[in-house]
């Protein structure tokens, strides 16, 4: 790749979705373009480049982004978080909730991915509101429209699920048989509580309107410049109830940004009750 086509490709990159790839992602980049190559049937990164400024630019800049995302998840990472939110964040909301009466519940997975955040949530919310009868529901966004089909599918090879609880497997997930062998699904229970939309999170506005009480951002901000971290984590804030948390992946910090969220613990944040 020619010192000018990556600079072509990392300012599209970073015009249409804030993504800043530096010198040390030229390998990473090069190799994932090999398969937009094979897909557009074009011979050279610098006939990519040509053809991302013709008029069928548009359809091959989303595939462009979703190439470059980094999609690797696994459910109940950083378990951590899911123990706040069973232990701290959801028992605290509901005793509000007694007075406050919100309607529901209301949590966001900002960057979905595959699907493994949002239903690990979900059964984390099952589980602790088992004694409630307050209704809840989780959002989920991404970028890549692929990746979100297959969070849609909410089917998952055996490997992939292999690190949860034998009893959580069998509460949560239908084992396939037959052609099906190997795969799990997600159980409609769990899946109709989460519901997935495409999200440019730096482009217009979520396409709902609820105000969170907990919303997952997690190991998307390293990708960004402070001044777009910035622009996010407060876009972020404006989301959440008085007293609602946000949760950023534990290699991210806020550290050097204005926002006006509270430190609870590493990467784990609270919009002030009072706000």
């Amino acid at each position: 790749m020619r010192d000018s086509e990556f600079e072509f490709i990392r300012t599209l990159v970073y015009e249409h979705s804030r993504i800043k790839l530096g010198p040390d992602k030229r390998e990473l980049v090069s190799a994932r373009l090999g398969k937009r190559l094979r897909a557009t049937n074009l011979d050279s990164i610098g006939e990519y480049c040509t053809f991302l400024k013709g008029p069928e630019a548009d359809d091959e800049l989303s595939h462009l982004i979703d190439a470059i995302s980094t999609n690797h998840t696994f459910f109940f990472r950083e378990a951590s978080h899911f123990e706040f939110v069973r232990d701290h964040a959801l028992p605290e909301m509901i005793e509000r909730n007694r007075v406050e009466r919100w309607p529901r519940f209301y949590a966001w997975s900002a960057a979905c991915s595959s699907g493994e955040e949002p239903y690990s949530l979900a059964t984390t919310l099952m589980e602790g509101m088992k004694a409630s009868t307050w209704q809840w529901h989780i959002e989920a966004t991404d970028i890549s429209r692929r990746i979100l089909a297959k969070a849609e599918a909410a089917i998952y090879r055996d490997e992939t699920v292999s690190r949860l609880p034998a009893a959580s497997l069998k509460a949560y997930f239908q084992k396939g048989i037959g052609p099906q062998e190997g795969n799990y699904r997600v159980r409609s229970s769990v899946r109709d509580h989460v519901s997935f939309h495409y999200l440019n999170l730096l482009k217009g506005e979520a396409p709902f309107r609820e105000q969170f009480h907990i919303i997952f951002c997690r190991n998307v901000m390293i990708y960004f410049d402070k001044e777009t971290q910035e622009e996010l984590v407060n876009k972020l804030a404006r989301r959440l109830v008085p007293g609602g948390y946000l949760f950023v992946g534990h290699s991210e910090s806020l550290t050097g940004i204005k926002h006006p969220l509270q430190l609870v613990k590493p990467a784990t944040y609270r919009r002030p009750p009072q706000s």
